[in-house]
């Protein structure tokens, strides 16, 4: 079901399903993008903080952006970013744990000078299998109208 600018009102939720973080792509991620220690080095991970491998937080990002976009909700109508707003890494995620989002929309405003288009503040909490909060990030997306 295609969603529009309209069909986000402040206070909107959606909670996506859940993602494994399988070891193989946290660090092939890693490699690519954030090759500390402890996202590529088993061993190495083993005598950090965080006693093993976790995944970088722009990967726990990034998959947290592909499950909300995977709901389909805002797929048709999205326009864009201009950014985003805060970001917090709060607990390691590891190998297999699994993700989920709980998207909330937390203002909407309509374009003053475009009115194809609106610009909606999304809060997006990411979550373990076991509830734990690890991660949160403030989005902006630009989306159209159904006009």
């Amino acid at each position: 079901m295609a969603m529009y600018f309209e069909d986000f009102p402040v206070g909107f939720v959606h909670e996506t399903g859940a993602r494994p973080m399988p070891l193989e792509e946290i660090m092939l991620f890693a490699r690519d993008w954030d090759p500390q220690p402890f996202h590529v080095d088993e061993a190495a991970a083993r005598n950090t903080i965080y006693g093993g491998i976790i995944a970088s937080g722009w990967h726990t990002l990034t998959v947290a952006f592909r499950l909300w976009y995977d709901s389909g909700l805002w797929a048709e109508a999205s326009m864009g970013s201009p950014g985003m707003e805060s970001i917090r890494w709060l607990k390691p995620v590891r190998p297999g744990d699994g993700l989920k989002v709980r998207a909330e929309v937390i203002e909407s405003h309509p374009s003053a000078s475009r009115p194809d288009r609106g610009r909606i503040t999304v809060r997006n909490e990411v979550y373990n299998q076991h509830g734990e909060r690890v991660a949160e990030y403030t989005g902006i997306h630009i989306l159209k109208t159904r006009g």
